[in-house]
């Protein structure tokens, strides 16, 4: 299964997977606003293949049900809760 993988110029380690290169058209609206111009990075083979953010299952689901996969950062780690449990671990 091949699909186009586009950055987001509006959000940070977004990125939104297509099956067909430059067809938008399953994708809402309200989410190409949020997103911005999209970017292209690559166009890939997702047969056999494994990515490092996602589950390529997930991904291919997701883009023969909904059209599109939408991949975004996960969220930021809060360094002030992990020193304070790694100090409690440390009484």
């Amino acid at each position: 299964m091949l699909c186009s993988i586009y950055k987001s110029t509006k959000k940070e380690g977004a990125y939104l997977y297509i099956a067909k290169k430059d067809d938008f058209s399953e994708v809402p609206d309200a989410l190409m606003e949020m997103f911005g111009k999209p970017t292209l990075v690559m166009v890939v083979n997702l047969t056999g293949r494994t990515l490092a953010q996602v589950d390529v299952d997930k991904v291919k689901t997701s883009i023969q049900n909904e059209g599109f996969f939408l991949q975004l950062p996960p969220p930021p780690e809060n360094l002030l809760e992990k020193y304070k449990e790694q100090k409690a671990q440390q009484k």
